[in-house]
Parts: C-alpha cells; structure tokens; sequence
C-alpha cells in the first residue's frame, strides 16, 4: 500500500528563507549560478535554468526534529529523517511551464565513487503535481505543492529505507529540442533514520521514550557495584558541533559499510559495536584497563562524548583512553545522532565468559589463592554497554513472537565475534529465553547476565579437578537504565532473565547449558553441590576516607557434633573488572563450632590500610576460604565492596535557593566539593560541561584543607529554553572520578512566545535557540 501525505505546512516568507541560508552558503549558490549562466551551452538560452533554491531550513528541521544539530542552527546542511516529505522552494530565470520543462531531482551518495540505481544511491526524481501522494513508503517520491510565475514548490520523500547517509542533490532542467542545464546544491543534506516514521524500521511508538532515547542530550550511567550503586552524569551532546558529521563518517570511513547498507538499522548497529573501540579498524577510542593513563585522559576524568568525537574527527586517531562507561556512552551519543533510539544499561555482577561454556569458572590452588593464569573469566563489578531500539526482520518469528524490540549492542572490546572485537544486535527477548544461538552473539550476552560460578580447586594440570561450589546467584544483578524523562533508575533485570531460583530461572539455563558444547558446562550439568553455611557481612554505606569492617558468619547447622573450621579473610583491591590490584589485609582464623551455634569473624579495615593501594573507583574484592576439620567440606566465596564518594554540588545565581534560568540570559554558576578523606587535598580540577558550552570549562584548585570546601564559580548562558543538565568532574592528586550533575529547566525569553494568532505562522512554535527540548 502507498502512504498518502498530508503536508499542509507553509515555508515562511521569501526573505525570512533566504536568511535560513548563511551568506558563505548564498554567496557558493549565487557563484555556481553566475558562472553557469555565464557560460551556458550552444542553444540553451532558453532552457529553464535555476537561479537559487530556498531550502527552507526552519521549518524544515522542526518538521523532522533535527532543529538541534549545531550544523541546523548554524545553516550548514540540511538535515531532515527519512519517509517523511521536506519542502524545497526553486527560483528559476523565468517562468515555469509545466507543458514545456522537464525537471528532475538528482539524489547520490556523497562519498559513493560509483552511485547506482541498483544499489539505491543515485536516485532521478521526475516531480509530479500535486502532493497528496508521494508515492509508495518504501520509494522516493516528488510531488509540487505550489506555482507561481518563476517559483516552484516541492516536496521531496526519501524512502524509509533510505541509506542513512550523506547526500547530494544535482537540479537538471530540459527543455525539448534545447538542451538541459544542471545545478549543483551546494549544502549537503544528511538523511537520518526516522523513529516518529511507521515505516522505519527504527519506530518508536512512545512519545515520552523518543523524547529520552533520541532528543535527550544528557543521561546516567550507574556505576559501583550491586551494593553501592552509583549514578554518574553523561554528556551525550548528539546534537554539538561535527558529532553528526563524525558520526556519519564513521560508516563508511571505519565501520566500512557500503554506501548502499548504511539504511539497514542491524548492520549499522554491528558496525558501531566494532568501530567505537579500536582493537580492530584504529576506531574512536582506546581502552585501558590498567592504572596507567600517561598519554592521554583517564576513563574516569571524561564527562561526556563530544570532546572525545570532536578530537576523533579532527584527528582521525583513535582518542585515549577509555573503560566501559565510555565505550557505551559515545556509542549512545552515534546511535541517536542518526536517530536510532538507544539507551544505556548497566549489569552488576556481569560475567566475562571467555570459554563459552556460559559458566564463570575461578581456580583455587592448595592455599586458597585463586590462579591467575588458569582463571581467565572473569566478574566485573559492573559492566555497561547499549540497547537500540529496531524490528529484526532477519530472525523471524519465534516461539516467544518477533525478536523486535531492544537489541544489545556492546563496543567494549571482550571478545572476537566473526573475527572482529563487537558484540550484537543482540536481541533481548532471545537472551531471556537461553536462545544463545541467535544472531549475533546472544551466547555471550547470556552469560554476562544469567551465568553461574564455579569454584575448582585445582592441584596440577595432571590431577583431576574439585568442584568446590557452585553459586548460582552471582551474576546478573540490578540491571539498570535512566528511567524515562526522570532522573532515576528503572530497573530491567526483568526483560533480560527470569527471578533468580524461579523453575522458568532454571529451565532456560539447562536450554542454554545443553547448547553449549564445553566441557565445563557438560561437568556441571552432570554434577551436585552442598549447601553453603557462611554468610559474609558488609555494611553498604561507608564514604571514602572511612574504615569498615568485614564479617563473616559462621554457623554449625548439627544438632550434636562439634565442628573445627580454620581460614582466611582477605581484602583486596581490584579494578571494576575485578582484576586483582593489589592486597590490602589478611586474616586467618579458627573456630571451634559448638552445636547450633554461630560464630563471628571480624576484620577491620582502616583507611590506612586502603588507601594507597585503592584504585581509582574505589572496588574492593573481599574474599574468604574455610576448610571443615575431619571432613571434605570446603568453603569459598567472593563479594565486591565500594566505598562511596562524595558528590559535586552546583548552585545557581550564587545562592542556595533555586534562582530562574531564562533562555539567552546569563547567570552565576557555583561548583562546590567537600573534601571527605583525612588529609588534603592537592591539585584538585573542576571540569565542566552542559549545554551551550563548545568547550569544557576547567578551573584549578591548588589544594583543599582536611573538612575544606573546593568551589569554583563562572558565568553561564543556557542556549534555548526546555530542559538542561550541567555536568561537572573533580580530580585531586589524592582523589578521583568524583562527579555530579545539575539537572534545571530553562524558560523561555518573552520576546521568542510567539503568539497563536501571529499572521505569520500556523501554530505557536518557538524556534531554534530557544526551541524546547522536551
């Protein structure tokens, strides 16, 4: 079925679209002009010839939502979504005749060497009359809406699979027996993916999740770990300067996705999943996953993604350095720059399953130390990757319905899939139901999510191995994302595995166990455990600077036997991933257990023991061994610790209370952080970023007093009305990855309301610069 167009919706006022046209851009189109008529070819005086074309910029990209890309605001494209129409006004040299001149619409691929009908990249429009219909969804289509004397109206559809790309328009004229003429469009035009599109195979029903997942500039990660979650501010900024641009590069330049690929919303989040890291293809960032950061920013130090594309575009080499959080949040800011929608997910406790065997597999030696060289899975405390929002015509149908909906897609480089260092589309509704052989690498999602730990005690390569424990609530926990249009966390544990212990829990993990073919998973489905009678005990809410302690529950279950345990607590600091940094206690112990009775083992930790040995996000792995005199019993287990940060404070007008933020106008912002640890801070640095601001703002603090206050003050001049967020971080030489956000409304200037019964326009829109991002 065709679609029909109702696009009613006027340009404005000749004078006001030509000045939607910056001069260096009037001036190129007015030189092709007048060298093309300058010099026109043998017998074609009297072919129609195009003197300028109006794009009509405004409206236009308040059509198509995209009024917020810097090169919108600043006149230097046209940037409009695909299967929706967009209007053109053509200015020819003398008037129109619909019984005499040909006009057709020239569209190719800007950096495609060899444009073809057949691959969908050189596109000839023949516009008909009238724009009732602009032909069937899936086909470019042209239709005039108006004519008047030497001005003609047009709307132009690209498809709903039009390549997301950048294009080019040629105008050719032709008028029988005389010859043709061409003109060269001199801006480009970017067609993005259009998820307000029925057709697209990016849609987005939810009106509010548009707004989070395309429009909106600013969000949350959660970091920490699964007992001390911890949100941080992210600057998306798809919408600053050269991001699109980038972005739009990045396919072709990068993910190498041809010309005529780049609409199919599967291969293009694949390409990201790879181009974003660079361990492959010299991608946008390089992860570091040591403590050493000399060359380039620290993971931690970065407040957002346009620095980082920005620096990529203009450098064309890959930006150091980067950890998970970053990998994910500059895959967002590409993802929604073309319009796919995407949000960010944090899983706690996720598994690095590098065997396959969707089992995380520790090795114990004789000393209960875990072996390092044999133990190469891995948990990290946290791990972050995406979901983008697309229908997968490509799986079909399956027992659970279509595999629609959100797809994983993960830049942090784990693993090589298909020779390449990337992970999905992952199709969510797949890794719920163990489906681990579905395109494109749910196996590995599974794992990350839903896998189960293995303790083995291992005591030579030539000896058989001893399965210690099994804990099959270790992985997958709190599965996180920044709740639509509130700044909060909604939980989506849910949509990736059934309640831990449920019967549907364990159903789908032996599904997904029988269709992996490791030997470790094919050990454990053969295979029984004991029960566990330790508990370890850590209290969740101990800041930076403070001791704790670590307990350890011990109780004898028998009604009648006496039981003697001897082990060992140890405190270590680690990495996020988990990896060991480096040892902060250990404590060994011995119990006599009376009958139903139940034992405490105290280790205290204080912050001189921590504090030169933590790292920078403050994680600690605390892990405990126990054996059970005169039986075979043995106990082990690991927990992750954070210790809690504190947070940056903003204030604006220079006053506690809440002082208006008006569009366009300037206003005292303060920055405020409380120094939490014993001893002085020195070389503390405020960075600063939020909306209007090209560059982050950096102040310096030379040092901070034990219970001291860092503050830094600027001015600020929020760009348009809506909503904004102000993203601040703080290092110190003692300190680091201390962040905070200021989330605010921005009302609009009296003089940019434009009334509802202005003469000049059909509804009450405010424009760009104080347009309203809601």
């Amino acid at each position: 079925m065709g679609q029909k167009f109702s696009y009613v919706k006027k340009c404005v006022s000749n004078d006001e679209c030509c000045k939607s046209e910056p001069d260096g851009a009037t001036l190129r189109m007015r030189n092709v002009n007048a060298n093309f008529l300058a010099a026109p070819a043998a017998g074609s005086a009297a072919v129609l010839g195009v003197r300028r074309v109006e794009l009509c910029l405004e409206d236009n990209h308040a059509e198509h939502h995209t009024n917020h890309f810097y090169a919108a605001a600043a006149n230097e494209a046209l940037i409009v979504r695909r299967g929706e129409p967009f209007r053109l006004r053509i200015h020819f040299n003398r008037e129109y005749s619909p019984s005499k001149d040909a006009i057709s619409f020239i569209f190719s691929v800007a950096d495609d060497a060899k444009p073809s009908p057949g691959h969908g990249t050189l596109n000839a429009l023949v516009p008909h009359d009238g724009i009732d219909y602009l032909g069937d969804a899936l086909e470019w289509g042209a239709g005039i809406e108006t004519h008047e004397a030497n001005m003609l109206t047009v709307l132009i559809k690209p498809p709903a699979t039009c390549p997301v790309t950048e294009w080019r328009l040629d105008i050719d004229t032709k008028l029988q027996g005389e010859g043709s003429k061409s003109y060269q469009l001199p801006l480009p035009i970017f067609v993005l993916f259009n998820p307000w599109c029925m057709e697209d195979q990016v849609y987005l029903a939810n009106r509010e999740q548009r707004k989070e997942y395309v429009m909106h500039d600013t969000t949350l990660i959660w970091r920490g770990s699964y007992n001390r979650l911890r949100p941080s501010v992210w600057k998306v900024g798809q919408f600053e300067r050269h991001v699109l641009e980038c972005s739009l590069r990045l396919l072709g330049t990068v993910g190498r996705i041809p010309p005529a690929y780049r609409g199919d919303p599967v291969r293009v989040a694949r390409a990201l999943s790879a181009l974003v890291n660079s361990v492959d293809d010299d991608g946008v960032l390089l992860g570091n996953w040591t403590e050493d950061f000399s060359g380039g920013t620290a993971p931690t130090k970065w407040t957002g993604s346009p620095e980082i594309l920005q620096q990529f575009h203009k450098t064309q080499k890959s930006v150091k350095f980067a950890q998970c959080w970053n990998f994910s949040g500059v895959l967002a800011t590409i993802a929604r720059a073309l319009g796919i929608p995407c949000r960010i997910i944090t899983c706690y406790s996720s598994a690095h399953d590098t065997q396959a065997s969707l089992t995380v597999d520790v090795f114990i030696d004789a000393q209960n130390r875990k072996l390092d060289a044999e133990t190469t899975d891995s948990i990290w405390n946290y791990h972050v990757w995406n979901e983008l929002w697309m229908q997968r015509p490509d799986l079909g149908i399956g027992q659970f319905g279509a595999y629609d909906g959100w797809q994983v897609v993960d830049a942090t480089p784990q693993e090589a899939s298909d020779n390449m260092y990337r992970v999905g589309p992952a199709a969510v509704l797949a890794v719920k139901h163990g489906e681990i052989l579905r395109p494109f690498d749910c196996g590995f999602v599974y794992s990350e999510v839903n896998a189960d730990k293995l303790y083995w005690r291992y005591n030579g390569p030539a000896q058989p191995l001893k399965l210690l424990r099994k804990d099959t609530l270790a992985i997958g926990h709190l599965i996180s994302t920044k709740a639509v249009l509130k700044w909060e966390r909604e939980d989506i544990t849910d949509s990736y595995k059934y309640a831990e212990r449920s019967e549907e829990e364990r159903s789908y993990m032996l599904k997904a166990l029988k269709q992996s073919r490791h030997a470790f998973s094919r050990y454990y489905l053969n295979d029984n455990f004991n029960e566990v009678q330790f508990e370890l005990q850590l209290k969740d809410d101990i800041k930076v600077g403070e001791s704790f302690s670590v307990v350890l529950q011990v109780s004898n279950k028998s009604k009648e036997r006496v039981h003697q345990a001897s082990g060992q607590l140890n405190c270590d600091a680690v990495t996020y991933t988990g990896a060991s940094n480096q040892e902060v206690k250990i404590m060994n112990f011995d119990l006599d257990l009376k009958p139903e009775s139940t034992e405490h083992v105290r280790m205290e930790v204080s912050f001189e023991n921590y504090y030169e040995k933590l790292s920078s996000q403050a994680a600690f792995q605390i892990s405990v061994s126990c054996t059970v005199k005169d039986t075979d019993y043995e106990y082990i287990a690991q927990d992750d610790f954070r210790v809690r940060k504190p947070d940056i404070k903003f204030h604006f007008g220079g006053q506690e209370e809440a002082v208006p933020m008006v569009a366009q106008k300037e206003v005292d912002v303060i920055v405020r952080l409380v120094n939490p640890l014993p001893i002085p801070l020195h070389k503390g640095l405020f960075t600063v970023e939020g909306p209007g601001i090209e560059q982050p703002l950096k102040f310096k603090i030379a040092e901070t007093p034990v219970g001291g206050t860092a503050a830094a003050t600027f001015k600020y001049v929020p760009p348009y009305a809506g909503r904004g967020t102000l993203v601040a971080k703080f290092t110190a030489k003692e300190l680091e990855d201390v962040d905070g956000y200021k989330h605010y409304e921005i009302e609009p200037r009296p003089e940019d309301v434009l009334q509802p019964n202005a003469s000049h326009r059909s509804s009450n829109i405010i424009r760009r610069r104080t347009d309203v991002i809601a």
